[in-house]
């Protein structure tokens, strides 16, 4: 299993730049999920003189894992509101 960023298929590794809104951020530290349901996190530091410390979903900046093998078979829909969701069999 892998975080990439979902716009290049590049992986994700500490150190990074990340741009978060207006904000740049360091990638500090990536966790993987813990359970099928879950996302992991992506924990980054501020650019800026604050140097604040932040917890993000992955997908805040822009990337997804690939190669997740303990989530069975996922199927994706939108329902009639137009949300997207995954369906795990």
């Amino acid at each position: 299993m892998q975080l990439v960023y979902e716009a290049t298929g590049k992986p994700v590794q500490c150190g990074d730049v990340v741009h978060v809104g207006n904000w740049a951020h360091y990638v500090e530290q990536i966790v993987k999920p813990h359970k099928p349901g879950s996302t992991g996190r992506v924990y980054c530091i501020s650019m800026d003189e604050k140097k604040l410390f932040k917890e993000w979903f992955p997908s805040v900046i822009g990337a997804v894992w690939i190669g997740r093998t303990d989530q069975g078979k996922t199927t994706e829909h939108v329902d009639a509101d137009g949300r997207h969701y995954i369906r795990y069999e």
